[in-house]
């Protein structure tokens, strides 16, 4: 089976194509400045050739028209008709209390997702519009729905909970969701195959540090605490969201800076976090550049960053009453050995023992970073959530067709 995958953001597109037998990507790519006067669609080939084309995509509808016509063309022409297309998977950011795994996407779907835009305002609305655009064009295809949210429905009342009134949570359903879920997911299970580790008994701690940072602990194969919230903002420190902060902070700005309550939200989302302690950039590879080179902002904005982490698996590891393996991902988590080794940095005493060695070699690669003696077992796993998606997306798909009646 082929199985598309679509990732929609507010003005972008990304796609992958899985031949689903192998699970080879045959095609993938992203649309950018959708909206704009000129858009730009960006491909790589299975071989790896990249190709970039100017094109005009007023909208995700016709942004999606040019992706669908490109898989049609070229010498290596992965889709023949495209009815040869047996799954469409989309990510959708937030899928509320409703949904524990994934689903088929029809008008009841469709109108929870809407229901979440609150929620998630910022990405929701974005993964519709390409929900809606991919249905139309491929109408009799089967759609499916990952929600990042899903893999953490399994945390109890005393972790989602927060400390408010009652009567806030049953009026609007404010609580903590998680997000990364597939992720989190994905790099859990990986980790399953590549030890002896058997989920059912087992204490796992998963990093995902990127742009977007969460941390996640995970029991017998279920996630019983994230860092992430009600909203992807508190938590880890992050590119350009600052995580955990004083609630009071807000008025305090509101009061001190004059700052209107979205001047505030667009501050803690889009001009805190690593951007904003190093008055630099949000990319890590930046801040290390910079750091080396003796600039103290840069070099907090990164102790900051491995501390919070840290103090997160603490936290987590007295969650869990142990942990059996740490596992990292995500841009930064599975490509910079210095802060991997600056966030197990005197873990020793709770059973972190990293092999420098090996965390020096582990750059993009599944590999395991800690000692063979120590007692918690450290590994890099570059995450692959399109993989969890087209998987999803292909299991559905087969389903719907075995039993077309449901």
């Amino acid at each position: 089976m082929i199985v598309l995958v679509l990732n929609c953001g507010s003005s972008s597109l990304r796609f992958k194509l899985y031949e689903m037998e192998e699970e080879r990507v045959l095609l993938q790519g992203i649309v950018e400045r959708i909206g704009a006067v000129s858009s730009l669609l960006t491909v790589q080939t299975a071989g790896g050739q990249r190709e970039r084309h100017g094109i005009d995509a007023p909208d995700h509808g016709a942004a999606l028209n040019h992706v669908l016509q490109l898989l049609q063309k070229g010498e290596d022409i992965p889709v023949r008709d495209l009815r040869d297309i047996g799954a469409v998977g989309h990510r959708v950011v937030h899928g509320g209390e409703r949904f524990a795994e994934s689903v088929r996407i029809d008008e009841e779907v469709i109108e929870a997702i809407r229901e979440a835009f609150d929620l998630a305002p910022l990405h929701n609305p974005a993964n519709l519009k390409g929900i809606l655009a991919a249905m139309k064009l491929l109408p009799d295809t089967p759609h499916v729905a990952v929600f990042d949210t899903a893999f953490h429905q399994t945390l109890p009342p005393e972790a989602y909970l927060y400390a408010i009134p009652t009567r806030l949570y049953r009026r609007h359903r404010i609580r903590k969701y998680g997000f990364h879920g597939t992720s989190h997911y994905y790099i859990s299970r990986r980790l399953y195959q590549l030890t002896d580790l058997p989920a059912e008994h087992s204490r796992v701690i998963t990093l995902h540090l990127g742009n977007g940072a969460s941390a996640t602990a995970i029991r017998n194969g279920e996630s019983v605490d994230t860092s992430m919230g009600l909203t992807p903002l508190p938590g880890l420190v992050m590119g350009t969201r600052s995580g955990d902060i004083d609630p009071s902070i807000i008025f305090y700005l509101v009061e001190k800076e004059e700052m209107s309550l979205s001047e505030v939200h667009s501050l803690l989302n889009r001009y805190s976090g690593l951007l904003g302690m190093s008055g630099y950039a949000a990319d890590m590879r930046d801040l290390l550049e910079e750091a080396e080179r003796g600039d103290y902002r840069c070099q907090m904005a990164i102790e900051v960053f491995c501390y919070r982490a840290r103090s997160y698996i603490g936290q987590y590891m007295a969650v869990l009453n142990g942990c059996d393996a740490l596992v990292f991902s995500g841009g930064i988590g599975e490509n910079a050995p210095v802060i991997r080794r600056k966030i197990c940095a005197d873990l020793s005493n709770l059973g972190v023992i990293l092999d420098e060695d090996r965390n020096q070699e582990a750059v993009g690669k599944e590999m395991k970073i800690s000692t063979d003696n120590s007692p918690v077992q450290v590994w890099v796993i570059p995450t692959n959530e399109e993989l969890v998606i087209a998987r999803d997306a292909a299991k559905i798909a087969q389903t719907a067709r075995q039993t077309p009646w449901v």
